[in-house]
Order: structure tokens, then C-alpha cells, then sequence
């Protein structure tokens, strides 16, 4: 009879954790953070370490509102390394009020209509040829490129950005984060 009741025990909590599994298996960790697919592209973002440079932009823009909306919305997130790797100077400028319009521009060209999933933008890309050309909020252009078996995403200017980490799912659409900040032309 003991036997019995732990195997039913046993049986039972295993079924449990089937059954809760999935609430905690759909985060990626990123700059540190959980990204919690129930919360919105703002609330996982300042949450990264590895963001804290676009995190201080996007408030600086006055775009938290926008992204915080119901989207859905595909962002290729620059680290604080990839904004580092611009002329010294340029990030502290582009906070600078006067340049509002350029840091929303920069900014806009990054975030794209839709939920792209990683394998959606591969998948394009591979229908036309290994290159897909999508517009952003900006109205500039972005093109997914395969090389490689992996998808890159080119400017209008040509900046190349790899894509470090996928398909982090939001609320209101998914998080690729890219080693490259993106220039408009």
C-alpha cells in the first residue's frame, strides 16, 4: 500500500509540473533579465543590462508609449556595445534634444510592423532569392540576407547586423537582438 500511494504521488507531482512547465519555459534570458513573453517590449527591455544605451534613447525619443502599445512589433535591438562601436560622440548628441527628429528616425528603422520570428524572416528571404526587403516605422528599408545558413539584416546605408539572439517573445510582438546599430540613409 505504501508503495502504491508514492508511486501515485510520484505520478501526480510529475503531471503537475507537465502541466506548469510551459509558464516558465517561454523566457530567454538576455542582458541578464528573464524576457517574459507576458510582458510588453518596454517592460522586458529595461529590464537588459546589455540595453540600457536603447533603453535611454527610446525615453529620450518619447517612443515608450508606442512600443508599449499593442504592436505587434518586430525590434532589432542594438546592445550598448553596438552603439559604442559608433564615432565617439555620436550617442551623447543624438540625446541631445535638438536632434530628436534623427534619434527617432535612427530608432523607427529598427522596429518594423508584424512579429517576424526568426525563421519567418529566414523563410522570406530564402523565397526571394536570399534577400527579403521589409520597411520599418521609419519607411526605411531593411533587408533580411542570408549568408551562411544565418540571417543578417542590412541598412539602407549598409550596415550589417547580426543577429545574436531570436525570437524573444513579447506581448506585443518579438525581440532580435543585433551586434549593429542600423542607419537610415
Amino acid at each position: 500500500m505504501n508503495t502504491i500511494f508514492k508511486t501515485m504521488l510520484a505520478v501526480s507531482i510529475l503531471a503537475l509540473g507537465a502541466v506548469s512547465a510551459p509558464a516558465f519555459a517561454a523566457s530567454k534570458m538576455v542582458g541578464g533579465a528573464a524576457m517574459l513573453d507576458s510582458r510588453n517590449i518596454i517592460e522586458n527591455a529595461v529590464n537588459s543590462r546589455d540595453h540600457m544605451t536603447l533603453v535611454a534613447a527610446v525615453k529620450a525619443a518619447g517612443l515608450v508609449d508606442a512600443l508599449s502599445g499593442p504592436g505587434p512589433f518586430t525590434v532589432f535591438a542594438p546592445t550598448n556595445a553596438a552603439f559604442g562601436a559608433l564615432p565617439a560622440g555620436t550617442v551623447d548628441t543624438l540625446l541631445e534634444p535638438a536632434n530628436l527628429k534623427t534619434l527617432t528616425k535612427i530608432l523607427t528603422a529598427h522596429v518594423a510592423a508584424g512579429d517576424w520570428s526568426y525563421e519567418a524572416l529566414k523563410a522570406k528571404a530564402e523565397e526571394n532569392g536570399g534577400q527579403w526587403s521589409f520597411k520599418t516605422l521609419s519607411g526605411d528599408t531593411l533587408t533580411a540576407s542570408l549568408s551562411g545558413g544565418y540571417v543578417f539584416i542590412v541598412s539602407e546605408s549598409g550596415d550589417i547586423a547580426r543577429i545574436s539572439v531570436t525570437d524573444v517573445n513579447q506581448s506585443n510582438g518579438v525581440i532580435h537582438v543585433v551586434n549593429k546599430v542600423l542607419l537610415p540613409k
